[in-house]
């Protein structure tokens, strides 16, 4: 049977300074952020406006619904009166919020609200970004990133 050791033995031991393995001293846990973002959904003749995320972004290469990262304060509708005017250089009329949802990337949380809009002008890229008006029935052939997935599947009138 072994014993514990006493304190005058223990004394003369050295005091370990690092981990002997990861496991012993896990990184402490860190908060995901979370980032509000607004979208517009903006339909014309059975065709929706879609945008193609730049290079050196997160999720480049993507197509989306214009929008983007709402400022502290900021309704959603501010939100993407002002996006719209900063990416696509037009004003909207904004309208119900079809769709809300959250979704993990290992970077970051998004919750994502998806507003029905009207134009009330011609959009004109203004970042050099792509834009198309892509029928109900391609979206699904388009790479839209993984937040999207549910919007989609309603928009084509899929069950999820």
């Amino acid at each position: 049977m072994s014993r514990v050791p006493d304190d005058e033995e223990l004394s003369g031991l050295p005091l370990q300074s690092e981990p002997r393995n990861r496991d012993e001293n896990p990184a402490p846990h860190r908060e995901m952020t979370t980032i509000v973002v607004t979208a517009a959904v903006i339909e014309r003749e059975d065709r929706f406006l879609v945008t193609r995320r730049q290079k050196g972004v997160h999720l480049e290469g993507f197509w989306e619904f214009p929008g983007g990262k709402c400022d502290r304060g900021e309704t959603h509708a501010a939100c993407l009166t002002r996006e719209l005017r900063e990416e696509l250089d037009v004003d909207v009329a904004i309208g119900e919020e079809l769709f809300a949802t959250t979704h993990a990337y290992p970077e970051r949380r998004v919750e994502l609200h998806f507003l029905r809009c009207e134009l009330l002008g011609a959009p004109a890229p203004q970042m050099g970004q792509e834009m198309r008006w892509v029928r109900r029935d391609e979206l699904g052939a388009l790479r839209f990133p993984p937040a999207d997935a549910e919007l989609i599947r309603l928009l084509r009138g899929e069950q999820g």
